[in-house]
């Protein structure tokens, strides 16, 4: 009855109204999904690629803030349970901490403004590809390479689907799991533990007088803005029904 009422009420929208609707709730839905997919086991080995790419990111940030900021990196690690770790020498060591969290923060973001509309699902894509293949090169497990292909399947099948409507929805999923990195990252290390420190406990040990926990509210906050100025960025630019964006979506790389 409740989604009846629902339809219903809908009805008496404009169509572009309707498809705005629709994003934000499917954004909702997936929200709620990320976290019993990143934290629980079993559901967190469904998405390994996709975490390992998120994660790789992340790591990714890390580096280039210390090789731009006069460090060198010596090692690094990227594990879909574990988290990561960049061990760098010299640098900036404040500019290099907070590189990972900004870079996730952003690139979240932009994945987000990126579901709003086919084309820019489109453009995400090709990013996410990558993503998932340039960690594989760290992987040593058959289930993780299978993982990362039934994923790269699910990217390329979407094209095919409905104008790659779908793939609206696989970049959102991804921009939610950049986006709230820092909230992932804290919430691993201090309530199940992972080997490798939370940045939020790296800046801890950096400014003595501060608590992980302190810097997890402002980084998360942060994120939350982040967040919320890309959905509204959406909503204001994105304002068309789902049949004119289905027709500028099959004039740009056509499948």
């Amino acid at each position: 009855m409740g989604l009846w009422f629902f339809a219903l009420t809908l009805e008496r929208f404009p169509m572009h109204v309707v498809q705005q609707f629709l994003t934000l709730y499917i954004m909702a839905v997936f929200l709620v999904l990320v976290v019993p997919f990143w934290f629980l086991p079993g559901a967190r080995t469904i998405i390994a690629p996709l975490k390992l790419y998120v994660i790789g990111w992340h790591e990714l940030c890390h580096m280039l803030a210390a090789m731009l900021s006069g460090g060198k990196v010596t090692s690094v690690t990227i594990d879909p349970m574990l988290g990561g770790c960049t061990r760098v020498d010299g640098g900036k060591p404040a500019i290099i901490l907070s590189a990972g969290y900004l870079g996730s923060t952003i690139v979240g973001g932009l994945y987000v403004l990126a579901a709003w509309h086919t084309i820019g699902a489109k453009i995400a894509s090709f990013f996410t590809a990558v993503g998932i293949l340039c960690p594989l090169y760290k992987v040593r497990d058959k289930l993780t390479f299978l993982l990362a292909a039934f994923w790269l399947g699910l990217l390329v099948g979407f094209w095919f689907i409905d104008h790659a409507s779908p793939l609206r929805w696989y970049a959102l999923f991804l921009g939610i799991m950049h986006v709230f990195f820092a909230l992932w990252d804290f919430t691993d290390d201090r309530l199940f533990k992972k080997t490798n420190d939370s940045d939020c406990t790296q800046y801890a040990l950096m400014f003595p007088k501060t608590q992980p926990h302190h810097w997890a509210v402002g980084w998360i906050l942060f994120e939350v803005s982040v967040f919320v100025a890309f959905t509204f960025i959406g909503l204001a630019v994105f304002k068309m029904p789902t049949s004119q964006m289905n027709l500028e979506a099959a004039a740009f790389l056509p499948t």
